[in-house]
């Protein structure tokens, strides 16, 4: 195991934890999970990439139920044909494909990405992928994330949020900065847990187990 691959089992550790402590007791505080490059893959384009019949395997858990980070990994190609490589895909598959990236990122490529809620691609800007067994122009599908907050549904209610809802975070630390617009995406079974991208994490100074408090409007 490299070091780099030590230090995000550590990361991950560390906000697996603190999101598990973190439930309808924990006032407005919400850990802040920092998502790096990465995609969401339909079947029938793992199948492509990957070749027939393809199965993502899990490499991790991540902290919402059902959800991981696969070993599989793809290159994004941009319109300026630079490349990022080691892309890693989050299972399990979905309906349709999408690449998210940062701010930062889209500049590499050339690109000016929209924030969207994820799933909402229609419209996006077009990418090329590239798996070890194919390749796939695809003609929508990269976006940047909106920085969003995963709820349970009783968790919501006892903080008086809505599905829907933009709430204000605010983060701790020498460099705190309040983060506007940040969606609230209730579930049933959703553990309480805010993803921002690393344009926003390197911003406010922020990285493993770091800890927000949302803001009632």
């Amino acid at each position: 195991m490299t070091q780099d691959e030590v230090r995000r089992y550590v990361e991950q550790a560390v906000r697996d934890a603190l999101g598990q402590r973190l439930g309808p007791s924990s006032g407005n505080l919400v850990p802040l999970n920092i998502s790096a490059r990465h995609l969401h893959i339909s079947q029938e384009h793992l199948d492509i990439l990957f070749g027939p019949g393809a199965q993502l395997t899990k490499l991790r858990d991540l902290l919402q139920p059902g959800e991981f980070a696969a070993n599989e990994t793809v290159s994004v190609v941009g319109a300026n044909r630079r490349v990022f490589e080691q892309v890693r895909i989050l299972g399990p598959v979905r309906k349709a494909t999408q690449v998210e990236l940062s701010y930062t990122d889209g500049r590499y490529l050339g690109i000016n990405l929209p924030a969207r809620v994820s799933g909402d691609i229609a419209g996006t800007h077009p990418v090329v992928l590239v798996g070890p067994r194919g390749a796939l122009h695809l003609p929508q599908g990269l976006i940047r994330a909106l920085r969003h907050i995963h709820i349970g549904e009783d968790d919501a209610a006892q903080l008086g949020l809505r599905n829907g809802q933009m709430v204000s975070v605010r983060t701790t630390g020498p460099l705190a900065i309040t983060l506007h617009e940040v969606l609230i995406r209730m579930g049933k079974n959703a553990r309480r847990e805010m993803h921002i991208d690393t344009d926003e994490a390197n911003a406010a100074g922020l990285g493993a187990g770091a800890v927000g408090e949302i803001l009632r409007s």
